[in-house]
């Protein structure tokens, strides 16, 4: 998996976690939710990475 690749996804990753909790503790279930898209969003671009890195292989 490319570095850059991986730090994008755990970026998207972190950034989702933190906005999904903070719209929970603020009871804002608009930005909760864009939150879990966000984290969503990174697991599947780390997930893609790893498909290509097994093919590459």
């Amino acid at each position: 998996m490319s570095a850059t690749e991986k730090a994008k996804a755990k970026v998207e990753q972190l950034a989702g976690t933190v906005k999904k909790e903070t719209g929970r503790a603020v009871g804002n279930d608009k930005t909760a939710a864009e939150g879990t898209g966000d984290k969503v969003k990174g697991n599947l671009r780390e997930a893609k990475e790893k498909v290509k890195d097994l093919f590459r292989d």
